[in-house]
């Protein structure tokens, strides 16, 4: 591997940080809990990051990158904007194992940092403002633009419940059956 595509120590702290963030809660994660995943001296550690909420502003801003990018993806490869929410329902079954432990990463820290009244929270909220703009544009363009946002809303509630009645009892039949419950929601709001 050439010495550019090693990841960077900040960000394998990231990385690192992303990850125990959503595994354990951010109130619950400490520097040593990060520094020992990377395996860097704390001196070292404090060389990128001065701060616990400097890593989180670094998490958030990693988070609204990667959904971006799969955002990107979904609509490269789907036929159309139907496609692209279908995309977005199933995203539930593809993460149920983390979903079933954790929660849904955006809803869990979003709800954690609101709890600390943390200032941060509104940056953690930029992602759900994402996804509700998103999937109101893939409304809007199957020609339901005057509700677009309101159908936006209530898939994001309703993904948010399925994660969260997930975690709270590990059913992941229920995460399946949910699934074929808004894909078929979804098809009558289209037809």
């Amino acid at each position: 591997m050439s010495p550019m595509a090693e990841p960077s120590t900040r960000a394998e702290i990231v990385a690192a940080a992303d990850d125990l963030f959503y595994r354990q809660g951010y109130a619950h994660t400490s520097f040593a809990d990060i520094a020992s995943v990377v395996e860097i001296s704390r001196g070292n550690f404090y060389h990128h990051f001065k701060s616990k909420d400097e890593i989180l502003d670094a998490v958030i801003a990693a988070r609204i990158a990667e959904t971006e990018r799969m955002l990107a993806r979904w609509e490269h490869a789907a036929k159309g904007s139907a496609d692209c929410i279908r995309s977005f329902i199933r995203l539930l079954v593809a993460n149920r194992g983390d979903i079933k432990r954790f929660g849904c990463p955006v809803g869990t820290l979003s709800a954690e940092l609101a709890k600390l009244d943390h200032p941060a929270q509104p940056g953690a909220n930029q992602l759900f403002i994402l996804l509700r703009t998103w999937l109101a544009k893939h409304f809007a363009q199957l020609g339901r633009k005057p509700d677009a946002d309101a159908l936006a809303l209530h898939l994001l509630a309703r993904s948010q419940g399925v994660a969260s009645l997930a975690n709270a009892f590990h059913d992941e039949a229920f995460i399946r059956r949910e699934v074929r419950l808004m894909e078929e929601w979804l098809d009558r709001e289209i037809s």
